[in-house]
């Protein structure tokens, strides 16, 4: 699970379940600054690049999907 502190600091993270064709976990990579608001301060949302043409975002609520790497 990722915490709002590891949100800020980390720049790799990987899925728990998914894989790649490989077999090795989904990987994927910070593509921004996390963004956080002063009215909700227990939720975040992380822009991540996934492979070569994937994008998306790791919010609180899929927060417990991913592990950060380092």
């Amino acid at each position: 699970m990722i915490l709002l502190i590891q949100s800020i600091s980390r720049n790799r993270f990987e899925h728990k379940t998914e894989k790649n064709a490989d077999g090795s976990r989904l990987r994927a990579r910070r593509n921004g600054m996390t963004q956080t608001w002063k009215t909700r301060p227990n939720e975040f949302k992380i822009p991540i690049k996934i492979g070569l043409c994937g994008y998306g975002y790791i919010t609180h609520e899929t927060a417990d999907q991913w592990e950060a790497t380092e």
